[in-house]
Formats: C-alpha cells, sequence, structure tokens
C-alpha cells in the first residue's frame, strides 16, 4: 500500500501535506474505475477523485481530446480575451443543458474560485454584501469560500474572514425569516455533500426559492460535487423544481483536468467588464486543454447513457448494503454515506478498506461516515465485489 521507501520519504520532507496521517498510497496508473500502485496491487475507487472521475479513470476518448489540444496550442494569454476554441465549444455544450437565462460560462480554475466569482458577481447586480450559507455546508477553502463553511472549528484558526456573513440550519422552515432585502445571495448546495450526503426537504427548499425572489436574493447552488450525474441527474437542482441564477461547477467539469466555472445571464455577467475592467480574471482558467477534456468528458457521459443506469445501480447497492454496524444509509444517486456508530470506529473500517483493495474516506462534516461514489460506469459485478468486501471489512470488528 505504502509508496516505495525513498519516494516516501521525498513526499514526506517535500509536499505539503493536507493531513498528519496521509493515505500515501503511490499509484502507477489508473484506467476505469481502477488505480494501481507501484507494487501492481489492484484498487477499485470509490471516491472516483471526490466526483472529479465521474466517467472513470483515463478514459480513451479523453486523452485523445487531450493529445490533439496540446498539439495544436496549450497556454496563449489570460482568459477571455483570446477567442479559443475549447473554451467556446464548451461554454455552448454546458448551456444547451442548462435553463435559458444561464447562459454565460466564466471559467475558472477550480470550484473554490467559481465561488469567489459568484460571490464578486453578486455584489455587483445588487450591490449589497450579506451573504446566507448553510451549516455544515462546504464550498471551497480560500477566503471568501471559507468565510460560507458552515463549521467554525475550520474556520476559526483563519480569522478574520469575511464580514456580514450568516449560517442558516438546513432544512429548517424557521430559519427562511433571515432571508430578507438586505442579503445579496444565498449559497447553497442542493445535497450537501460533505454533510454526508444530507438531502433536502423539496418543499423547504422550494420555500427557500419563494422567500429570495420575494425579497430579490440571488440564489447562488453550488453543484461542485452533484454535478454531472452524480445524483441521478444531470443537476441536482432539477430534482427539486429550483433554478439558480448563478451556478457553480467544478470537479467533473474538467474531465480529470482543472476546471471550474460560475454560470449566469449574459447581462449580469458583463457587469465584470467595466468599473473596473478586469474584474474577475485569472492567468490559467479556462485552459484550453482542460476544456477540451472537459467537454469531450461531458460528451462521453451523455453519449453512454450513464445518468439514466445509476438509479438502479443505487438500488443494488441499497438492497446488499445493511449490516448490522451499519446505523444508517443517506444516500442520493450514486453517492452513499454509511454510518457508524462513532468516529473510530469509522476511521479503522476505512483503513481496512483501503488494505482490501478499496479506495474510500470519510466526510468533512461526517468523520463517523464511509463514502461510497464510484465512477459512474461501475457495472453489476462490481458493486457486488464492493459490498462483499465491505461486509468482509465489517465482520472483522
Amino acid at each position: 500500500m505504502l509508496a516505495n521507501s525513498v519516494n516516501r520519504q521525498l513526499f514526506l520532507n517535500h509536499i505539503a501535506l493536507t493531513s498528519q496521517n496521509p493515505i500515501a498510497l503511490e499509484p502507477a496508473y489508473a484506467k476505469g474505475i481502477y488505480i494501481w500502485d507501484t507494487t501492481g496491487k489492484k484498487y477499485l475507487d470509490l471516491i472516483s477523485g471526490f466526483n472529479v472521475c465521474n466517467i472513470g479513470h483515463s478514459n480513451p476518448e479523453v486523452i485523445a481530446a487531450i493529445k490533439k489540444q496540446v498539439d495544436l496550442y496549450t497556454h496563449l494569454i489570460v482568459y477571455g480575451e483570446f477567442i479559443e476554441s475549447p473554451q467556446v465549444e464548451y461554454a455552448q455544450l454546458l448551456i444547451k443543458y442548462l435553463p435559458k437565462h444561464l447562459d454565460c460560462v466564466h471559467f475558472t480554475n477550480s470550484g473554490t474560485e467559481a465561488t469567489e466569482g459568484a460571490m464578486k458577481l453578486a455584489k455587483r447586480i445588487n450591490q449589497r454584501t450579506k451573504f446566507i450559507s448553510f451549516k455544515n455546508a462546504y464550498h471551497g477553502s480560500t477566503q471568501g469560500s471559507l468565510s460560507l463553511m458552515g463549521d467554525e472549528n475550520w474556520k476559526n484558526a483563519f480569522r478574520p474572514l469575511l464580514p456580514n456573513t450568516l449560517l442558516l440550519e438546513y432544512n429548517n422552515f424557521s430559519d427562511l425569516n433571515f432571508i430578507d432585502n438586505s442579503v445579496s445571495a444565498i449559497i447553497i448546495e442542493v445535497v450537501q455533500a460533505e454533510a454526508g450526503i444530507n438531502v433536502p426537504n423539496k418543499k423547504w427548499l422550494q420555500a427557500l426559492a419563494n422567500t429570495c425572489t420575494k425579497n430579490e436574493v440571488l440564489i447562488i447552488i453550488d453543484e461542485i460535487q452533484t454535478g454531472f450525474g452524480r445524483t441521478g441527474s444531470l443537476w441536482a437542482f432539477s430534482k427539486f423544481d429550483i433554478e439558480p441564477d448563478i451556478l457553480l461547477l467544478g470537479k467533473a467539469l474538467g474531465g480529470g483536468m482543472p476546471l471550474g466555472a460560475f454560470i449566469a445571464n449574459k447581462k449580469s455577467m458583463n457587469l465584470l467588464t467595466h468599473n473596473p475592467i478586469l474584474g474577475n480574471i485569472s492567468t490559467f482558467a479556462g485552459h484550453p486543454v482542460s476544456c477540451a477534456a472537459g467537454k469531450k468528458s461531458f460528451e462521453v457521459l451523455l453519449e453512454n447513457n450513464y445518468i439514466n443506469q445509476i438509479n438502479i445501480k443505487s438500488e443494488l447497492f441499497l438492497q446488499l448494503l445493511p449490516h448490522r454496524l451499519i446505523k444508517k444509509i443517506n444516500h442520493c444517486g450514486l453517492w452513499f454515506a454509511l454510518h457508524f456508530e462513532n468516529q473510530d470506529l469509522a476511521f479503522k473500517v476505512i483503513q481496512e478498506c483501503i488494505m482490501a483493495g478499496m479506495i474510500t474516506d470519510c466526510f468533512v462534516f461526517a468523520p463517523n461516515c464511509l463514502r461510497i461514489a464510484p465512477p459512474l460506469i461501475i457495472n453489476e459485478e462490481e458493486i457486488k465485489w464492493v459490498v462483499n468486501q465491505i461486509h468482509k471489512v465489517l465482520d472483522k470488528f
């Protein structure tokens, strides 16, 4: 499981770590739903690079699109000045599958940059500065995004953050009374990812949307993790009959390459072109290679009908997963949180799963849960193998 001794030490010495106990698996290559390490051991990827690799790893069509674009050009100039066909073509394809008012795409490098850009745009649209988000929400880790994060434990070490932000309880009707005409925008995940797949009450979500409309408050919907089929529909917001004023995309958007976007109407987006000009820029945003990869990945997702297969695969997981140690299963589409009695047990189960050849993890705000979010291409036999292996792990405790 561990990297060879030389690379492991270099990793520990010179790479900025994100935790004190990294997994330290050293991949050699990846294909489909599998990753192989440098010892030749095979792992089934149960988290899809945190919902990035929805169509699996190393898809040959995506690789071909990347190689084709690399042969033409890579970086040319800061995004938004040259007419670069990968950006134009991908924006056109995305807009085709979105509500009509979402007709202008601002590409970024990542999901958190999309959050930051959307906040700036919201301020320009209604000249207000107050933002509302929800407890156990995750919208990225840059300082604006962090200001909206729904957990004080993750924020306190980095204060002061943005003022004039407010956290509400998700699925709480009475908290909707805090939404008034002093608020610029509500930012919300339709399904809260890092809370352990927290699915909203549809009536509550629609009441929220109506309250925002009444008070001319913008709705920023974060589909960075939920987008591109993960929840069983192309966009999670369509399952609940609401629409965003500004949509955030990332992760699977780039087909394995770094890419994010915020999408709004053209009139609003033009506010970032003047007073001042260059209202939102980033050197590598909308990188042509990332856009070429993302467009092809989206096409593969659509052409292979993977989304229409999700409910069947989800039901198979739900049918097979129950076990005496699993206290509850939250899910939405091909996305599951297995709840255990406590964080310590969940950590031990996750470690044993990795040893057994399955890449999994917990959730930021639900450390007592195990994450299952395999590439959408997983088949029935692979699902049965996964559940069987998980049960073998659980039977050890």
